[in-house]
């Protein structure tokens, strides 16, 4: 397993070693201890989550102001545009993010610490999304920061095309209104 720092150092960019040949491939999508070892990260992940999406579907900005998830993402079919924001208000990177193309031919992870907010575009006809977290889901503490904040200034690859957002992304706050972590 391969692990770059992104821009925002936290966010590790993980490529696994791919065994391929013309029946197929194999590679191990997760291992705890070789996670430990590669990132220096001692994890304890308690939920996997898979959604499938259509192009153009819009997922995010979404975090926990308390119980805040690190998530292990991935993509099995399809691709996406996958973005991570420091909502950590002390961090030299504040207000900063990453994003980074995930598809099931590139069989890329990128892990995104407690205190980011998290979301992905689907750049083919649909997609596969799959995650670890790192704590459960708590709907009272879930927020969501507007995908366009002109703040955050994030360059989602929409070309001419509108993002199919839910009603609850829609309604995402900006970022200077959003709660963030101290």
């Amino acid at each position: 397993m391969k692990v770059n720092p992104c821009s925002i150092p936290e966010v590790l960019l993980i490529e696994p070693r791919v065994f391929g040949d013309d029946r197929g491939f194999f590679y191990e999508s997760f291992n705890q201890r070789a996670f430990n070892d590669a990132t220096g990260l001692n994890l304890n992940f308690v939920q996997d989550n898979h959604s499938k999406s259509a192009q153009h579907v819009l997922r995010g900005l979404h975090y926990q102001i308390q119980q805040p998830q690190g998530k292990l993402v991935r993509v099995v079919a399809g691709e996406v545009f996958d973005v991570a924001v420091d909502l950590r208000r002390n961090s030299a990177t504040f207000g900063k993010w990453v994003g980074e193309i995930l598809s099931g031919k590139n069989s890329r992870q990128l892990w995104v610490p407690p205190g980011f907010g998290h979301g992905f575009l689907v750049l083919s006809a649909t997609a596969e999304f799959l995650y670890k977290t790192t704590d459960y889901y708590a709907p009272a503490h879930e927020r969501c920061i507007v995908w366009n904040d002109p703040t955050l200034a994030i360059k989602w690859p929409l070309g001419q095309a509108e993002p199919l957002l839910s009603g609850k992304d829609s309604a995402g706050q900006p970022f200077l209104q959003a709660d963030v972590f101290n």
